[in-house]
């Protein structure tokens, strides 16, 4: 008997991206009141449907099989469907968001989740905040988590609980203040992986325990230009890898794009302008990947 090919499952940042669930931008970010959402000043409604077709087309490009979420008309942030929820290996987790007007994700990802007969293994409860952008899959048996103004210890606590079901360790670090609780900084803010070995890194906010634990794992870190990480609200470092050294990042870092080129990544752009750099969100936060395997 052949069994059945999988549609779902991730515990690793770089294999190859199989199918992702994307939101597109819809009426409650074009209408979007940019001082409630902590939008910046480039923020366009006018431009960034186009800008985010240009991000979509990389991924068809890629040929990833693409899952489009049902229209989330409380959330302007809904189209960053990283966040929400996490996928593991055996199913989804549902978030519990730490920042209050991103609430109603979570349901909306429930929904996904059912329609598609992907089974929902557990959800952040409580007074417990998590979201994904403070997990990142260092292998299949360990998950690295942020602790910060967006995630608590108690959602860290929660997920440690799901997670150890399934075998897998999760390692939490300390995330920096940097600007605040209004400013969104994820662990993913401050590293991506490229490939099983290469990590574009802010070194300087890093946490010192996850820059030795890389070291020790056996990561070459690519020091990401300070200045840029600035210039760009930290997003020369939200780099969605297709695949590993295959990546899509934003334009105009070019001393952060030249880092990857060098290190032997191929590397597809877009414009962040309209959408990304002020709504702080990257091309890996407007993905939810669903499923990342070497084999189909």
């Amino acid at each position: 008997m052949v069994s059945a090919v999988k549609s779902y499952g991730v515990s690793s940042m770089v294999a190859p991206l199989k199918r992702v669930a994307l939101h597109a931008p819809a009426s409650a970010l074009q209408n979007a009141d940019a001082y409630r959402w902590h939008y910046g000043p480039s923020f366009d409604p006018k431009k960034l449907s186009k800008d985010y077709q240009k991000f979509v087309s990389h991924i068809e490009q890629a040929g990833v099989d693409i899952l489009w979420m049902s229209e989330n008309t409380a959330s302007a942030d809904a189209v960053f469907t990283y966040d929400a929820s996490l996928m593991t290996p055996q199913g989804a987790i549902l978030m519990n968001p730490g920042k209050a007007l991103r609430a109603s994700e979570p349901e909306s990802h429930r929904v996904f989740y059912q329609s598609m007969n992907i089974p929902i293994i557990g959800a952040v409860t409580g007074k417990a905040t998590c979201e994904a952008g403070d997990t990142l899959w260092l292998d299949d048996q360990t998950l690295l988590m942020g602790r910060g103004y967006r995630t608590n210890d108690a959602g860290i606590a929660q997920i440690q609980n799901m997670l150890h079901q399934q075998g897998i360790t999760v390692l939490a670090f300390d995330l920096p203040c940097y600007q605040g609780e209004q400013a969104c900084l994820h662990l993913m803010s401050l590293i991506s992986l490229l490939a099983e070995d290469l990590a574009l890194v802010h070194k300087m906010l890093l946490p010192v325990a996850l820059a030795e634990l890389l070291r020790t794992r056996g990561f070459k870190l690519l020091e990401a230009p300070a200045h840029e990480f600035e210039t760009s609200g930290g997003l020369n470092l939200n780099v969605l890898t297709l695949a590993p050294r295959r990546v899509v990042a934003i334009d105009g870092c070019e001393k952060t794009l030249s880092l990857m080129r060098n290190a032997g990544c191929d590397i597809d752009t877009f414009n962040g302008e309209s959408l990304c750099m002020p709504c702080e969100g990257g091309p890996t936060c407007m993905t939810r990947p669903i499923l990342r395997s070497i084999n189909r």
